[in-house]
């Protein structure tokens, strides 16, 4: 008996050494100074609001976000006039719709991506076919399978349910004149030749007011950003060698941790406050039509280069020298073939499915793959894979265990989604 009380004694005393040692500064979790940096530039506060847009001079409006939030939920905005931005990016699904692909009016190829953080991003859509907020905007609302409107149809709509707020944002609409119920230069044949019909002057005036849609609809997803995760607090507390703070985080979620800074090589890609280098990564994921396997960004630079809304644009607001991005685009890269870009991994597991076309489930199946690290179907996966010499990076060797506590860690980045009142 005396001795069980002495060992229950020990315990005891060893518990309030270690409560004081924690009170004191004394960390329950000893990182590496290089390691206690990477984990304090992760955090979300060091991402500061979004960078300002010099191609989109209204971003800042309130009169801007407010059209832009309507338009947002209008489903008139569509040729079905049942499909808005809302639908697909749902702000009860973390800004996205929790399907494998996109499903508007019609059926899409590719996943949608979720609005949180959208703003920092040079290059939007997983293939950067787009270089704005503003731009990307505009893309669904002509896509045959997203909303499938047309330009003009759009244009009307606007001019006839929001010309006030239309003219507290940028002014009064222009003369737009007699306009045709169906007509766009990326629509249908018959849009089409309605499009080349109308006078030079009357495109012009419908673009302008196409791109201030697409502006507006920016201003308002600008306001909606990622609220701070446990992780956050785990970092703050690491960087103050706050051992109480610490323990915000379990013993899996930290050894989860450690792997994605080291073994699992997860930071190579996923870094900073967003958790994404924002490129474009080839990391062998199967295509979802092994047929036809989609060529990811190779196929998207033709695009972003000739669109009028990009940066250098006639509706852009940017000067030439405010477009660098797209000015030394790199055009020939062998390594963008099916190249994707890099999802930010903040509130990962609220976002199933994953990958750029859903063909994963579940996070513990996008581990999996990583460990397995198989060889592209089209182009050359990243991936270091066994016996194979990689100048960058190294076979990623994951125990079941292993990606267990990764996707704990990955758990841990989950925050609220901060909408504007």
């Amino acid at each position: 008996m005396n001795k069980a009380l002495a060992i229950a004694g020990a315990g005891i005393a060893l518990l309030l050494v270690s409560v004081v040692a924690a009170q004191d500064g004394a960390p329950r979790d000893r990182w590496t100074a290089q390691e206690i940096a990477t984990i304090a530039s992760m955090q979300l506060k060091e991402a500061g609001p979004p960078p300002a847009d010099p191609s989109n001079a209204y971003e800042a409006k309130p009169q801007a976000a407010a059209l832009g939030r309507a338009l947002f939920h209008d489903t008139r905005l569509s040729g079905n006039g049942k499909v808005a931005c809302a639908s697909c990016h749902d702000a009860d699904r973390q800004f996205q719709d929790g399907r494998k692909v996109g499903q508007g009016v019609g059926t899409g190829k590719r996943r949608t991506m979720p609005v949180m953080g959208a703003a920092h991003a040079p290059f939007l859509f997983w293939d950067g076919r787009k270089d704005s907020l503003w731009s990307q905007a505009l893309g669904p609302l002509e896509d045959p399978a997203e909303h499938g409107a047309n330009r003009v149809m759009l244009v009307r709509t606007v001019a006839a349910r929001y010309p006030g707020e239309y003219a507290q944002a940028f002014g009064p609409l222009p003369e737009l004149g007699p306009l045709p119920a169906a007509a766009s230069p990326v629509g249908s044949a018959s849009e089409r030749a309605a499009w080349e019909a109308l006078p030079a002057s009357t495109r012009t005036a419908v673009n302008r007011v196409f791109a201030n849609m697409g502006k507006a609809i920016a201003a308002y997803e600008r306001q909606v950003r990622h609220g701070e995760s446990r992780f956050d607090r785990y970092a703050a507390a690491t960087v103050a060698r706050d051992g109480r703070g610490q323990e915000v985080l379990s013993p899996a979620e930290v050894r989860g941790l450690r792997l994605f800074l080291g073994p699992g090589q997860c930071a190579t890609c996923h870094n900073g406050p967003l958790l994404t280098d924002h490129a474009f990564h080839n990391t062998g994921v199967p295509p979802a039509q092994a047929a036809q396997p989609d060529r990811g960004r190779a196929g998207a630079v033709a695009k972003l280069q000739q669109d009028e809304f990009n940066c250098l644009g006639p509706y852009s607001d940017a000067g030439e020298q405010d477009c660098g991005e797209l000015r030394f685009l790199a055009t020939n890269d062998a390594g963008q073939l099916a190249a994707f870009r890099t999802p930010g991994l903040r509130n990962v597991a609220e976002r199933a499915p994953y990958m750029h076309a859903g063909q994963f489930s579940t996070l513990e199946e996008v581990l999996d793959h990583y460990r397995r690290s198989p060889a592209a179907v089209l182009g050359h996966s990243e991936l270091a894979q066994a016996g194979e010499k990689h100048r960058e990076r190294q076979p990623i060797r994951l125990s079941a265990s292993d990606l267990q506590d990764l996707a704990a860690f990955l758990g841990t980045l989950t925050g609220p989604v901060v909408q504007p009142k």
